[in-house]
């Protein structure tokens, strides 16, 4: 296993505590960070008032406008026109698409009056590389002249022009792109060439390998947790006798008997919404999870009212007796606590299904993707990246999860989706950002 760095080597790692998308890219990079902790851009200690209500504002918007979608036409055209402003236009004819946008210009003029000021102000007397997964905290650290590198970790398999500098032939942001689509995009909008990286997105460790400070892994856990899987995806083994040289090439022999039940786990986004689709799986799917053939984990992340919801609908299909066995929640009042569990139950998970957010970078982990709608034009691109790697299925409707789930399963198809996310995703984003970090010269920018 190569050695890539120094365990003294560290860096600024800063979020924004906004939906778990920014939280969750950056939690694997926490290792890299200054006393392992990430900062929230808009919720760090002494961050001004000024500069708080002004992230709330945003946060709480986002939130509401993302829930009330789901009110009749009006909620659908509210959203509609909000996400004109985050839309990412089409890739052909390839074009110069350097012009900035109306929200970037926004954003820019919020900046120059001071926003993000202080927190540049006091990270600059330490001046670490400093990695974002948020654009606008990159774009606060270049306005202010923070004298430090600069990277921002792009966490959608294609992004918006808001991602990108007004003046994007001057900026010094770095940028590490999860797909080679999004690399190309960010040359569309005028970042340099040297200044992208494909590294793909950051994955936890634990659920890849545990080499010691910043070893690149051997995949020894994932390769381990995939095998058990794949006996649980292929019950009648269809795919294995199909691709039995292709499996042992990569896994080697597979055990005799799974270790755990045919799992999945549905998740819900940081908004709360389409709490409702796992409560309609939970119905579909409650005589086989009665009958413990079936474990079904629903994660409510860090929303005391979602796991609530959850409870009080399971009892009213009278499940309550399979809380801890067939049916469990996975809740946190703390983001790290949360995200801690969330990693450990993906390794004996064997579909997961959620709306295309950045967990559908957790395909590469040897993960079938089931597909909710998605909510946003990142995540349409998202959702057309994962149908095109192979490894997401269109999710069918809830209410017969009992129906179509098996006949997936029957065919082989979940097991193929769960080696097309092995094979064909980045599994080493962490390791690279890394590596691209603090050995530059080993690495070649896009």
């Amino acid at each position: 296993m190569e050695k890539i760095n120094s365990i003294n080597q560290k860096a600024w790692v800063v979020a924004v505590s906004m939906g778990y998308g920014h939280q969750r890219t950056a939690y694997p990079l926490k290792y890299l960070a200054t006393g392992q902790k990430i900062i929230n851009a808009n919720d760090y200690e002494g961050i001004p008032k000024k500069d708080w209500l002004l992230w709330e504002r945003i946060r709480k918007f986002y939130e509401f406008i993302s829930r009330f979608k789901r009110v009749s036409i009006i909620g659908q055209a509210s959203f509609f026109i909000f996400d004109q402003f985050q839309k990412i236009l089409s890739f052909y004819p390839k074009r110069d698409l350097s012009k900035p946008n109306f929200s970037l210009k926004q954003i820019f003029s919020l900046i120059k009056k001071g926003w993000g000021k202080d927190l540049i102000k006091k990270l600059e007397q330490k001046p670490l590389p400093f990695i974002t997964t948020f654009f606008t905290p990159a774009f606060m650290a270049e306005v202010f002249n923070y004298p430090g590198e600069i990277f921002c970790v792009v966490c959608d398999a294609d992004i918006s022009r808001s991602w990108v500098f007004l003046e994007p032939q001057k900026s010094k942001i770095k940028y590490f792109a999860p797909t080679s689509w999004a690399a190309h995009r960010l040359k569309l909008y005028g970042v340099k060439e040297e200044n992208i990286f494909l590294t793909g997105y950051p994955l936890p460790q634990e659920n890849l390998g545990h080499p010691p400070y910043g070893r690149v892994p051997d995949l020894e856990i994932l390769k381990s947790d995939l095998s058990y899987r794949l006996l649980n995806l292929d019950p009648d083994k269809i795919y294995f006798r199909r691709y039995k040289v292709l499996i042992e090439e990569y896994l080697g022999s597979l055990p005799k008997n799974s270790n755990h039940p045919l799992t999945i786990m549905f998740s819900v986004g940081g908004a709360g919404v389409q709490k409702e689709i796992g409560i309609q799986i939970v119905k579909s799917l409650a005589r086989t999870i009665g009958e413990r053939k079936i474990k079904l984990i629903l994660v409510a992340g860090t929303r005391e009212k979602v796991k609530e919801y959850f409870l009080k609908n399971i009892k009213k299909l009278g499940l309550e007796d399979t809380l801890g066995k067939g049916v469990e929640i996975i809740f946190a009042q703390k983001i790290d606590d949360y995200f801690q569990r969330f990693n450990q139950a993906l390794r004996t998970t064997d579909i997961l299904w959620t709306k295309p957010s950045e967990l559908s970078f957790y395909t590469a982990l040897g993960l079938p993707i089931i597909i909710a709608p998605s909510i946003g034009s990142q995540e349409d691109f998202n959702r057309r990246w994962l149908l095109h790697l192979g490894s997401g299925i269109a999710q069918e409707n809830p209410k017969y999860v009992h129906q179509w789930l098996f006949d997936f399963l029957e065919s082989g198809r979940f097991a193929e989706a769960a080696m097309q996310g092995f094979i064909e995703g980045e599994k080493l984003g962490t390791f690279k950002i890394k590596k691209i970090i603090f050995n530059k010269n080993s690495v070649s920018p896009v």
